[in-house]
């Protein structure tokens, strides 16, 4: 996949095709480091397996995952080399077969993630913080792996077994119109590309959010609560809430046929719902674990100080008593 990315972006240089608006060896390039990026973050979880039948099973799913990948990306590079676009092409009974053969990849890769998906949920995993941000990363990933079934329903216009296209990743308004730089999401209108991405890459995104209170833990001391593994894991489940109501935003923006940048009011309004209940939630468990922790350091201090009084009260009643004189046997007789 590595190879192929490269070779992706020297045919963005040295090949100017455009297809469907945008240029033709753009689809390859941006599916190979995607595929890249997924088979990593998919790697280092079913590390996390502990080993034993789980595992293995688990390792098999991965293979699945690679050799699906594998076969989608020489269906795209091999249309991309006709001339052809590669989704929803059911222009010839050649187009129509390599699509339905990418099709297919598509089910075994979502069912093959699935697979791993409950393996990571069964799996007796030591660190929480961790287990829950891959658990949750996986279940966003497979959600976001799920918007692309949504793409092949017909456009309007479009008739199954009739037109030359059936499937659209634009909502309102035809694939192919203005778009973003480099991501080619539409804008000026409704774009399923987005929640697809940004669902799939809670996959990495998540477990980076784990190293960052790890990294913020140790460069911010005078924090020591962001280094507490309570504290941690409460944090991240928030961020996954937090990227999971994203990511329902991103797919009700854009099942109304809305860009990205040209949000409405309904949308800014649910984006800062969102945005100001994450900031608050997190101004809150950082408050009540700062709290805790000086209240703890407190009640140490108290407890320490109780049992120093004994002592010093003991160290008094000895020096008062050996200073007493003590009688002379003269002075018992009288």
């Amino acid at each position: 996949m590595v190879v192929l990315a490269v070779v992706s972006a020297a045919g963005l240089v040295l090949d100017d095709r455009v297809l469907v608006g945008a240029p033709i060896w753009m689809k390859p390039f941006k599916f190979s480091v995607s595929f890249v990026a997924y088979c990593l973050s998919l790697a280092w979880l079913l590390a996390q397996i502990p080993p034993g039948r789980a595992r293995r099973v688990g390792r098999w799913a991965g293979t699945v995952v690679v050799l699906g990948g594998a076969v989608e990306m020489v269906v795209i590079v091999g249309q991309v080399i006709r001339g052809r676009r590669s989704h929803f092409n059911h222009a010839t009974p050649l187009d129509d077969a390599l699509y339905n053969v990418m099709a297919l990849t598509v089910v075994v890769l979502w069912l093959a993630t699935l697979l791993v998906a409950v393996l990571l949920l069964r799996a007796r995993v030591a660190d929480r913080v961790a287990a829950w941000a891959m658990r949750s990363g996986i279940v966003l990933a497979l959600a976001g792996a799920a918007v692309g079934f949504l793409m092949t329903q017909p456009a309007p216009g479009q008739v199954r077994e009739v037109s030359d296209v059936v499937g659209a990743h634009s909502v309102g308004v035809p694939d192919g119109g203005p778009s973003m730089p480099l991501t080619g999401w539409s804008t000026i209108g409704g774009d399923l590309r987005i929640p697809h991405f940004f669902g799939m890459h809670a996959l990495q995104v998540l477990p980076l959010v784990v190293i960052a209170l790890a990294v913020l833990a140790r460069r911010l001391p005078h924090r020591p609560e962001l280094g507490e593994k309570r504290v941690q894991l409460r944090l991240i489940v928030l961020a996954s809430v937090a990227y999971a109501a994203f990511f329902a935003l991103l797919i009700w923006q854009a099942l109304r046929g809305q860009p990205l940048l040209r949000p409405d009011a309904a949308t800014l309004t649910a984006a800062g719902l969102i945005v100001g209940v994450t900031a608050a939630g997190t101004w809150t468990i950082l408050r009540v674990a700062r709290g805790t922790r000086h209240q703890a350091s407190a009640s140490a201090e108290a407890i320490a100080i109780a049992a120093a009084e004994p002592t010093n009260s003991n160290s008094r009643t000895g020096t008062s008593t050996s200073t007493t004189p003590a009688n002379t046997p003269e002075q018992t007789a009288r």
